[in-house]
């Protein structure tokens, strides 16, 4: 068994299921999110937020989806240096000129990279403040759930207060282009790492991917954007 993840094919396993782990969260993730463009005064978002803290089921996900990420970072990194020594020299005289295949798939651990850098300072600004160390913005408000008048913590406001930095917003942009470009290739692979693409599926979740990447990262920079131009407190 312990062979399965140290074969080359076996950690492209472990990176294609992890991503696809990874790509539901984001979806999860970004549906929450789009909740902050409901123009309630953040109602919808608040009891959204609420339920994501305090479901018990969530709170056990929370640290497997901690898991998954620090698993694909890691593979992500051995893959790299795997293929790295075994090109040897011949990266050098390539260069990155290779015909056939597209810039998201030869540049994928930078943008992982860009990424990991960007997840560091979201976690900075929202999880850490809402799970740990607390903050006056969090000042609880109460919001109607399923008819239940209940107390909540005002994430919303410590949401829109966040993305009230222009430098903040510019930011998330770019991390959602990054974001973007880096699920262009992570879509298929994914799916071919599992055993689940051929040459006519390998097409279509190329389509599937591409639509799938650039609406979950220009959703996460447009949510980013909207708060700062529209819906400032």
């Amino acid at each position: 068994m312990s062979s399965v993840f140290t074969s080359s094919i076996g950690k492209k396993l472990v990176m294609g299921i992890s991503g696809l782990f990874l790509m539901m969260f984001m979806v999860v993730h970004l549906t929450v999110n789009s909740l902050l463009l409901v123009p309630d005064g953040g109602d919808t978002f608040n009891a959204a937020a609420h339920f994501m803290a305090t479901n018990p089921i969530i709170r056990i996900i929370e640290p497997i989806l901690a898991i998954g990420f620090v698993i694909h970072i890691i593979w992500a990194l051995v893959l790299t240096l795997e293929n790295r020594k075994a090109r040897g020299s011949d990266r050098y005289a390539s260069g990155n000129k290779s015909t056939g295949v597209s810039w998201a798939s030869k540049n994928m651990f930078v943008l992982g990279l860009t990424i990991l850098a960007f997840l560091v300072l979201h976690l900075a600004h929202f999880w850490v403040k809402m799970r740990l160390t607390g903050d006056d913005l969090l000042e609880h408000v109460t919001v109607n759930i399923a008819g239940v008048d209940t107390l909540v913590e005002n994430s919303y406001a410590l949401v829109n207060a966040t993305f009230g930095y222009l430098w903040i917003v510019i930011v998330y942009i770019v991390a959602g282009v990054g974001l973007a470009i880096h699920l262009t290739h992570g879509f298929w692979s994914a799916f071919q790492s599992v055993g689940l693409s051929n040459n006519i599926w390998r097409k279509r979740f190329t389509v599937i991917g591409n639509i799938f990447a650039w609406l979950v990262g220009l959703g996460f920079s447009a949510i980013a954007l909207l708060q700062y131009l529209f819906y400032q407190i």
